[in-house]
């Protein structure tokens, strides 16, 4: 058995138990067993999956939602220094579309893909109707995009090597390909164990590195050319981290891993979110 393995339980749907098992051809963690895919659903039935609804019922949601105001303006000064004079952005696996509707205000032709048809709905009502169902993404024509985004969103998708050949399908020559996924070679990682949050069993099917990323993409004759720290994502996670495991929430003792997490990443580099810019050749 693999020294990597973990036994992670669901804390925040079903309460059972899976396991973590090195990939050792790209070096990625995989969970198994990986629920079937007319089942995977089943598994985002709850109130409590932020990315699919956009209530703010207490202090923990609203501060989610402010955060993510200000991440909104950093996520689209990036997609503007990529972009070419026809602005063309697919948002894989896009929640209630916010991200697209600041990119539209912005010039950008956008379209969308959310497979959660409640946020789907939202979503669409903030773009005009540019966001579909999962099948879309196979009736794209080639080298349609100039950036595709994938916002914590690789981590839950399966068939993961065909869904990089459709990417690099679709993307124009020497378009971006930016992908944000936890680290879980992160410091709130190591440091929470079975309990770190970013886990989020079953729902993230493969747990990244930043060796299995770049692997994975060369594969498809893509490059990583740059990554950038996603510094929030410390905190936000390390919060939830510390109440999977103590059944409390322990503001101080999260915000506190958070921080130590992220001064030790400035040397590390092993962020406890990265964003990966990736260039098509």
């Amino acid at each position: 058995m693999a020294k990597e393995n973990l036994k992670v339980k669901d804390h925040s749907v079903s309460g059972e138990e899976f396991e973590l098992v090195l990939n050792s051809e790209y070096g990625f963690l995989e969970t198994s067993p990986q629920p079937v895919s007319d089942k995977l659903s089943e598994y985002y039935k709850s109130e409590d999956y932020i990315s699919h609804t956009d209530s703010q019922r207490n202090l923990f949601e609203k501060a989610y939602h402010l955060v993510r105001q200000f991440s909104l303006k950093k996520k689209l000064n990036l997609i503007n220094s990529f972009s070419s004079t026809e602005k063309n952005l697919l948002d894989v696996g896009c929640g209630t579309g916010d991200f697209l509707q600041s990119a539209k205000q912005n010039n950008w032709t956008v379209f969308g893909i959310e497979p959660n048809k409640k946020a789907r709905d939202i979503a669409n009502k903030k773009t005009n109707h540019s966001v579909f169902k999962t099948d879309e993404l196979f009736k794209f024509e080639e080298h349609r995009f100039d950036v595709i985004t994938l916002w914590h969103v690789l981590e839950h998708l399966p068939n993961l090597e065909e869904q990089i050949s459709i990417f690099k399908k679709i993307l124009k020559p020497n378009g971006t390909l930016i992908i944000a996924v936890p680290n879980y070679k992160s410091y709130d990682a190591k440091h929470y164990k079975q309990f770190w949050a970013a886990f989020d069993v079953p729902r993230h099917l493969w747990h990244f590195n930043k060796a299995s990323i770049s692997k994975l993409v060369s594969k498809q004759a893509m490059q990583v050319v740059k990554m950038k720290p996603m510094l929030f994502d410390a905190f936000y996670v390390s919060l939830l981290s510390e109440k999977y495991k103590t059944g409390k929430m322990n503001m101080l003792n999260g915000f506190w891993i958070g921080l130590l997490s992220n001064l030790k990443s400035l040397r590390t580099k092993e962020a406890s979110s990265l964003i990966y810019i990736i260039k098509n050749r």
